[in-house]
């Protein structure tokens, strides 16, 4: 018989926060939740998001040993956006059997009903910066430190329960270009240098995070992020940052990151209009550290990021204002990225998971030597 226990107190949440970790022991694709980042995200005084969410998390329970967990969320600020009464479920994970899904979902479906909601959507975290998406496809490609891994059976068990196929994400793996000059040949670097002659464009750089956090009195953080927020305001399901998620957000990233792999492309008016970012992957040195930092787990992280980075670059965040979109801007940030890429020894890239809908996203890797590699899918189901 499953039991469904609540998530309350800090041994609770870990056990929660650990599970993941649990279950995937020795899979040599998924890559660990970060433990300290994780309770970061759950805490409620710490996690910016909980200003506009609410959120409970429930253990599954078999005898007292624990079979599976979720989250159940609701972003009201998405629900408001799009005109929605939406439940998220989402950090789910369960053991191959029935059973335990369906106690887990009908859980996250109760308390959505509670509170008024007429969906359940999902995997989804508080914000599109969350993890997001059931891996559907891809099972044998290691996993990024930003995205959700799970077992192939996940998907029979959604399709058992009725849930059916809301929208898909797709990842790809882009071989970096050997020399400056294949990179050329792509053309990006030639619309670039249109591009930027003819609208008055300019690239500005950053020596490290703090710079970039104190610049323009501390303003110009909030300025790039929004960058994102206006670019990916009309994609499925997105919450616009508000200033204290754009400071956790970058307090959080900026300190691992080699300010060479960031892109900030500025007008005339030395305004930004667009932005691209990059971060060695951290997915074996979390594997390595378990997903802590402590006592020994900074140090597999610190190796990769100081001495010997993986040659592999995730690009985390790619976004140009909508009115700058289709001038020539994406080319000015891949111009930047691929000669850095080339000359710090990446091989090749993931990109971040875009919608298989968002042609303008998909169409910006035409040029270059990619392969659709993985694909998630949020699931749906009216209550």
């Amino acid at each position: 018989m499953i039991t469904i226990k609540k998530v309350e107190g800090r041994k609770d949440l870990r056990t929660f926060i650990r599970f993941n970790y649990e279950l995937y022991k020795g899979n040599e694709y998924a890559v660990p939740d970060f433990l300290e980042d994780m309770q970061e995200t759950f805490d409620r005084k710490k996690n910016a998001a909980f200003e506009f969410c609410e959120s409970d998390c429930f253990l599954a329970l078999r005898d007292g040993k624990v079979v599976g967990r979720v989250a159940a969320i609701i972003n009201h600020k998405a629900n408001k956006t799009w005109k929605t009464k939406n439940v998220r479920f989402g950090w789910i994970d369960f053991v191959d059997d029935p059973e335990v899904s369906e106690a887990l979902l009908d859980t996250v479906a109760k308390w959505g009903r509670e509170r008024g909601m007429d969906k359940i959507v999902g995997p989804l975290g508080f914000t599109d910066m969350d993890p997001e998406g059931m891996l559907i496809d891809g099972f044998d490609q290691l996993s990024t430190m930003s995205t959700i891994y799970n077992y192939p059976y996940y998907q029979k068990h959604m399709e058992r329960l009725g849930f059916e196929k809301e929208v898909d994400w797709v990842e790809r793996k882009v071989t970096v270009p050997t020399t400056e000059a294949a990179a050329d040949s792509a053309k990006y670097i030639r619309v670039a240098e249109l591009s930027m002659k003819r609208y008055n464009l300019h690239y500005r750089r950053f020596k490290n995070h703090r710079e970039i956090i104190r610049a323009d009195g501390g303003k110009y953080i909030q300025k790039v992020f929004n960058v994102i927020n206006k670019a990916y305001a009309d994609l499925y399901g997105y919450s616009e940052m508000n200033e204290r998620q754009i400071m956790q957000y970058a307090n959080t990233y900026l300190q691992f990151l080699d300010m060479r792999l960031l892109s900030v492309v500025e007008n005339e008016d030395n305004e930004p209009i667009a932005m691209g970012v990059g971060i060695g992957s951290l997915s074996r040195p979390l594997q390595k550290a378990h997903g802590k930092l402590f006592p020994f787990g900074w140090w597999h992280l610190a190796k990769a990021i100081y001495f010997k980075p993986e040659p592999v670059i995730d690009l985390l965040l790619v976004g140009v204002l909508p009115e700058w979109q289709n001038k020539g801007v994406n080319a000015l940030l891949f111009a930047d990225i691929i000669p850095t890429a080339q000359k710090i020894g990446f091989q090749y890239a993931e990109t971040h998971p875009q919608l298989e809908t968002n042609e303008k996203s998909q169409g910006q890797w035409a040029h270059l030597d990619c392969v659709i590699h993985k694909r998630r899918r949020c699931w749906q189901k009216n209550l």
